[in-house]
């Protein structure tokens, strides 16, 4: 397997391999492009977005920048997405968003994971888990979403909330941990 493959499939893999890198700066450029466009360029907005993820629901969706992420090629939205400012997504797992979504600022999406061992860490070796989010979901501005987490449908995550398992439809949760506090 491609260093690629293994990445994609969830087993360890290194994060310095040249395929990886490639893609990554290519990625930034789109990225560079996107984050530089005036407010008012929307339709060039959706053509580098369009470029640069591996799925859009419809042009119904609004990506404030900035916006930063790893590949891009692993994140999946729905119809009419709304991402506010500073929306971060680690993909080096897939990112599957769904309809109806809306995130708030300075949110983070994480796929990466590493080793709490320090030698193991400094190898460059990793591996990644996926996250998806349902449909009809708001998570609230500065939420950080950690790797492997599936959140339901009909949620809403309260800001600042550090979301480290999963949450299942139709609830409110918060905090850190993020835990349910109402069921809808």
């Amino acid at each position: 397997m491609t260093e690629k493959e293994k990445m994609l499939a969830g087993q360890i893999y290194s994060a310095t391999d040249p395929q990886l890198l490639e893609e990554l700066a290519a990625a930034r450029e789109v990225i560079h492009d996107f984050n530089r466009l005036r407010p008012s360029e929307h339709e060039r907005k959706m053509e580098l977005l369009k470029v640069l993820l591996g799925h859009i629901g419809d042009d119904q969706i609004i990506v404030n920048q900035p916006f930063h992420c790893d590949y891009g090629k692993q994140i999946r939205v729905g119809r009419r997405f709304f991402a506010n400012f500073n929306f971060t997504v680690l993909d080096e797992a897939s990112v599957t968003i769904g309809d109806d979504c809306f995130i708030g600022p300075n949110v983070s999406i994480y796929t990466a994971c590493h080793s709490t061992d320090p030698i193991e860490r400094n190898s460059r070796q990793e591996w990644a888990k996926p996250v998806t989010i349902g449909d009809n979901v708001w998570i609230g501005g500065s939420v950080t979403i950690l790797p492997g987490v599936t959140i339901g449908d009909n949620v809403t995550i309260g800001a600042g909330s550090v979301v480290v398992a999963d949450i299942p439809s139709n609830c409110v949760a918060v905090g850190n941990p993020c835990k349910v506090v109402r069921q809808l």
